[in-house]
């Protein structure tokens, strides 16, 4: 049995599901000519066995395709200083690489200097959802972390977290809780 799904303004679902706080990265990848790269909200953390994480592009974006061609990606986690990056890599047009430094992760994807990590990545699967793809990114390699508050994106607008109150992180009871 099918039910018909009842229509949803866009506008609206854009205003409820902005009430949800994002972090901020920027997915990238380099073709052997030039390195290419966009700002995506929808990242997540998949699996654990195996590693496993997941963005979704836009079926619209230049970007996309030439990550998918390549095979393999880089996600960078933005830091709550690089404002700029994440305007710079959202927009369309323009050397988006000629205004930040990088270096290449081992799959020769841009890891950006001074996001608060990376994870180097191969494209384990493509799923259509809607107006986007779900990409599913097998974990290939992990950089190193920083001290540094992340850049988050709440109801239209960027923040970060408040600086910790407590000394003591919150733990989950049991591992397999978080995933």
């Amino acid at each position: 049995m099918t039910r018909s799904a009842p229509t949803v303004d866009p506008t609206r679902f854009r205003s409820v599901l902005g009430h949800f706080c994002t972090g901020v990265a920027v997915v990238t990848a380099h073709d052997g000519d030039a390195p290419v790269g966009f700002a995506c909200q929808s990242f997540a953390a998949l699996s654990l066995e195996p590693p496993l994480v997941l963005f979704c592009p836009a079926k619209s974006s230049r970007t996309w395709p030439v990550i998918e061609r390549v095979g393999t990606f880089a996600v960078n986690v933005l830091s709550g200083d690089q404002r700029d990056v994440s305007a710079t890599f959202g927009a369309r047009g323009a050397d988006k690489f000629a205004a930040v430094d990088w270096s290449p992760a081992p799959s020769g994807a841009p890891v950006l200097t001074g996001s608060l990590t990376w994870i180097d990545c191969a494209i384990e699967a493509v799923h259509e959802a809607g107006d986007h793809y779900v990409v599913v990114g097998r974990v290939t390699e992990l950089g190193a972390v920083s001290d540094g508050r992340p850049l988050l994106f709440y109801r239209g607008r960027y923040t970060v977290t408040e600086p910790e109150a407590v000394e003591e992180m919150f733990t989950w009871p049991r591992p397999d809780d978080w995933f």
